[in-house]
């Protein structure tokens, strides 16, 4: 009974408001290198000549990694100590990011950026599962909010702060700015935060981890090769025979484990199984906008790195907006009906979306951007609480674990496929008697109309680039419509006796309590 109370006592200690403060600030670095290097891209594709493959793998690289080790992450936490794992994961974020900042070329910055996405996988979970030693049950679910309020702020920042470092600095800026915060977590995990672990965890599987990041690697290098390579090349369609071979080993070996990493048997639920496809069908969406946009913003109507991240404000605005308003809507009309209805939503204003011309001007974009906000966010908050919800209390730690793997995967996917999309329709409509150097971007192709002094080049290129933007908007008002009708028909919709969880952070946490 007296180690209770020593434990209480040590809970209550008046330090770990700022150790939940240092850790604030790490989920903030997390929640903007989410979105900040999307506004950084056009100057990327302009001092470095990356094309429109590159840049693809620049924000690819952070996600594909942190989707493939979020979930043994966590598992070397429990293992080998929290505290000790989160203040490793930190440490290679910061090598990540001062390697960002030092890169002299474009293959340098995707290593940094691959790295990066290694330590975020070490940290976003494991800054969860350390709250338990910090706060006691009556001060927990406060901290778990305010974590997950910092990892969500993150995302609008990313652009308004990106835009205005590379209006005052040089692009390296957007990585060097995650030094000094990243720093102070580590100061803080150092003395602040006790050490825990589980010593009944299981091993880390090294197969599977193994099969999960080189099946969906090799998936997402075949997407993103095939618009300049062909679809039929004879190494685009190993990639993806490769890709298919693992994943299959993957679900097989998963299947006869008696603790899998991933606990495939879940999606076996129905509720669960069209909560993930509506939420990762909104990470797909968000994250191919946010790669596409930047481009349109700063080469077609020309607004510079500051100017760009103030207009996707919009999106986020409407999101916000609609995160308050879920709880009523969801006691209102149950689930099946807000989530379906979100999702047509969000291909109306994809619709809307497909109709802009180069001479549209931002106002139009502002339309249709907020429209998708609410619609992103009505479908994605509920649809993620709820998928968890469907699941027993036993087996929470392992769907949320699943839920935000397949969330990231989508991510991953929305960008590589989206862009590749966008790449061939690009390169397609421009012609091939436009230069060579005119087609790996928009931001190249203005940068070579400078130089020739030919505006002609420099219009083409923009009236490819919005032909290739409406034509994603398409895709992805179809994607919408066709997870609507799914979500119609066979969703479950059951009426929640209290709002739903608005995050998974607080259902992830309790997974790893």
């Amino acid at each position: 009974m007296a180690t209770v109370t020593q434990q209480d006592e040590v809970r209550r200690d008046p330090r770990r408001w700022w150790a939940l403060g240092a850790l604030v600030a790490s989920m903030l670095v997390l929640g903007f290198d989410m979105t900040i290097l999307n506004v950084a891209l056009p100057t990327l594709a302009g001092d470095l000549g990356a094309s429109t493959g590159q840049q693809q793998w620049m924000a690819d690289a952070y996600i594909v990694v942190f989707a493939a080790l979020m979930l043994p992450a966590g598992l070397l936490g429990d293992r080998f100590g929290r505290r000790r794992m989160l203040i490793a994961g930190l440490g290679v974020f910061l090598a990540g990011s001062l390697a960002g900042a030092l890169a002299s070329d474009v293959h340098w910055v995707i290593a940094a950026r691959t790295l990066m996405g290694v330590g975020a996988a070490l940290v976003l979970p494991l800054a969860l599962s350390v709250l338990p030693s910090l706060f006691a049950a009556d001060e927990r679910t406060k901290a778990v909010g305010v974590i997950s309020a910092a990892s969500a702020l993150g995302l609008p920042l990313g652009p308004i702060l990106g835009g205005w470092l590379l209006d005052h600095f040089w692009w390296g800026s957007v990585f060097l700015i995650n030094v000094p915060m990243v720093a102070l977590g580590i100061t803080a995990c150092l003395f602040l935060l006790p050490e825990t672990r589980d010593p009944a965890a299981p091993r880390v599987d090294v197969v599977s981890t193994t099969l999960t990041a080189t099946g969906l690697g090799a998936l997402i290098y075949a997407i993103i090769e095939a618009p300049h390579r062909g679809w039929t090349d004879p190494l685009i369609l190993g990639l993806f025979a490769a890709s298919a071979a693992l994943v299959t080993a993957l679900v097989l070996r998963e299947r006869r484990s008696a603790r899998p990493l991933l606990d495939l048997t879940l999606l076996a639920r129905r509720g669960f199984l069209l909560n993930t496809l509506a939420a990762t069908l909104g990470m797909f969406v968000l994250s191919g906008l946010m790669f596409v946009l930047p481009q349109y913003l700063q080469a077609v109507l020309g607004h510079d790195a500051m100017g760009t991240g103030v207009r996707i404000l919009p999106m986020m605005a409407g999101m916000l907006l609609a995160a308050k308003g879920t709880p009523p809507l969801l006691d209102r009309f149950g689930p099946r009906a807000l989530v379906s209805a979100a999702l047509v939503v969000l291909a109306f204003a994809a619709f809307l979306g497909s109709r802009t011309t180069v001479d549209s001007g931002y106002g139009y974009t502002a339309l249709w951007l907020t429209i998708a906000g609410i619609g992103f966010a009505f479908a994605v908050v509920p649809a993620m609480g709820l998928a968890l919800e469907t699941l027993p209390g036993d087996r929470a730690g392992s769907g949320s674990g699943l839920l935000m793997t397949v969330r990231q995967t989508g991510s991953a996917i929305g960008i590589a496929l989206l862009g590749a999309l966008l790449a061939g329709v690009y390169g397609d409509r421009l012609g091939p008697a436009a230069p060579d150097a005119a087609h790996d971007s928009v931001v190249a192709a203005h940068a070579v109309a400078a130089q020739l002094g030919d505006p002609d080049l420099a219009a083409a290129a923009d009236a490819a680039y919005v032909h290739g933007m409406n034509l994603v908007l398409v895709v992805v008002g179809i994607a919408s419509l066709v997870t609507a009708l799914l979500a119609a028909a066979f969703l479950p919709d059951p009426r929640p006796a209290a709002a739903p969880v608005t995050d998974v952070a607080p259902a992830r946490a309790h997974g790893r309590q």
